[in-house]
């Protein structure tokens, strides 16, 4: 850390919590700001509080993951302030952390986060292909460039009439992405839907199942569906 340029002044904050079965530590840089406060008098005093809305810099890490799965690189993310790599770069230091890039893991999470999002909106299927072509095509531009995906500028190209929506899927559900994440070719090059609606209904699947969970039998022109998710089998039961 000596040849980092340090922050002065604010307040470091830890906070151990556990969200559904899994641990988190958060440490986060706070400011303060100045302000005024009015007394039981009626007086007007200034007054000092944390800037909790404006996180000048943040880091989750997920102890269950780093203590539980040694091989992984998705443990942490981080929120960068305002000079991003520069900052980042004391703070992980500080916590003695590195943000791993894991291209193949992190471009599986975002597909799934994709496949998720259009099974909740129950879409047509030509939305759907439509959605996953502009999903495909900007993963392609972005790696010919050299570039990382950017989830809010994704989100926007996937639906133009709500460009927010994607990415409030993303950050409603806690899917663990960056901001901006690594494109990895083979694991997109492995991501295209098979889908199909008749007389009631509808299947929809990627086609790296084919083959593994889903068996096509075109002599009887079948599929055979195993491991069924859970709420489509204890509805069966229930019936």
């Amino acid at each position: 850390m000596e040849e980092s340029n340090l922050s002065t002044g604010g307040h470091v904050l830890f906070a151990h919590y556990q969200q559904g079965m899994t641990d988190y530590l958060t440490v986060a840089l706070l400011h303060h700001s100045e302000g005024v406060v009015v007394t039981d008098d009626l007086d007007v005093t200034p007054s000092r509080h944390l800037d909790v809305g404006q996180l000048h810099l943040a880091a989750r890490i997920n102890l269950s993951e780093w203590q539980n799965n040694k091989q992984s690189k998705q443990y942490i993310s981080y929120i960068k302030g305002k000079n991003g790599k520069k900052i980042s770069g004391y703070f992980s230091d500080f916590i003695g952390c590195m943000e791993g890039v894991d291209g193949p893991g992190e471009t599986r999470t975002l597909l799934k986060a994709f496949s998720d999002f259009v099974e909740n909106e129950d879409l047509p299927d030509e939305s759907a292909r439509e959605k996953t072509k502009a999903l495909v095509d900007y993963a392609t531009s972005q790696a010919k460039l050299g570039e990382p995906m950017g989830l809010e500028e994704l989100s926007g190209l996937i639906d133009e009439d709500r460009p927010k929506a994607f990415y409030d899927h993303i950050r409603n559900k806690d899917y663990g992405l960056s901001p901006e994440i690594p494109l990895d070719k083979r694991t997109l090059n492995q991501f295209r839907r098979f889908t199909g609606r008749a007389e009631g209904l509808s299947i929809s699947f990627e086609a790296h199942l084919l083959g593994d969970k889903i068996e096509y039998d075109e002599a009887s022109n079948s599929l055979v569906i195993k491991g069924l998710p859970t709420q489509l089998t204890d509805q069966l039961k229930r019936r």
